[in-house]
């Protein structure tokens, strides 16, 4: 298999973990992907625990189940102590840095902090927090490509949030330039 990737996206309910994942996950199967999506929601669907396994290849999945992703996203302070040391060596820790503070970072990882919550609020709507953190996603990991990732965005809002698609692509956009610029410093 020349193409496998496997993601775990986690925080609290309510802030966009599975939409993220999801989108991610119907990217990928526009750009020819294999993909799997499990969400896994802790007692309480909004303010509880919540993430998500991504795994997309161009091959079969023999697995769901994720012990060392290559990518963690991570939105709140629990999500980070639970699963940071289950990062690959080498793999990409992408976190919100308006809710995170990783005080001893690992130094065999990538890490892209994104003051998500920040810009969200500056584009004038908090919940668009995890759309920030997928555009930066898109620029730092290979999952799927940017034009994939946005049509899925496109298709999972859809007609009843319509009216969310324009903020949604800000904040898509104010994600890649974080992104954009962690991989120049990353030269």
């Amino acid at each position: 298999m020349s193409f496998y990737r496997e993601m775990i996206a986690a925080g609290f309910g309510g802030q966009g973990i599975m939409l993220m994942g999801q989108i991610i996950a119907h990217a990928a199967m526009y750009d020819g992907k294999n993909v799997i999506w499990i969400p896994s929601y802790g007692p309480e669907m909004r303010g509880g625990t919540a993430n998500c396994s991504v795994v997309v290849s161009d091959g079969e999945i023999a697995s769901p189940l994720i012990s060392s992703p290559d990518i963690l996203v991570v939105m709140n302070q629990p999500s980070l102590a639970k699963f940071v040391n289950r990062l690959k060596k080498g793999g990409i820790l992408v976190y919100n840095t308006d809710l995170v503070t990783y005080d001893n970072p690992r130094d065999d990882i990538n890490i892209v902090g994104v003051n998500a919550n920040s810009i969200a609020l500056e584009l004038g709507n908090e919940r668009v927090a995890n759309i920030v953190v997928l555009g930066a996603l898109a620029e730092v990991t290979d999952m799927a490509s940017v034009e994939s990732l946005k049509e899925a965005l496109k298709e999972l809002l859809g007609a009843k949030k319509a009216s969310l698609l324009e903020i949604n692509l800000k904040a898509f956009e104010k994600g890649q330039e974080i992104g954009k610029q962690y991989m120049v410093q990353a030269k």
